[in-house]
């Protein structure tokens, strides 16, 4: 799921989950949301993620294809 490719990137970055909901403009509770999946981030703010993360939108937000088709 797009939530723990979020959770992962920060990581690889070295970033906490405070300091990329700061650089993207969200409050901490909305980003711990989104790592935990209780929430679908708004077009600004997946294009935010994607950037401050440096990767594409595709990459981060691609669903898992868990059904085997």
């Amino acid at each position: 799921m797009f939530n723990n490719k979020i959770r992962q990137r920060r990581e690889e970055l070295g970033l906490s989950q405070s300091k990329l909901a700061r650089l993207v403009g969200v409050a901490e509770s909305a980003m711990s949301d989104l790592e935990l999946g209780k929430r679908q981030p708004w077009p600004k703010v997946r294009s935010a993620l994607s950037e401050v993360l440096q990767t594409t939108e595709s990459e981060l937000f691609q669903e898992d294809n868990t059904d085997g088709r």
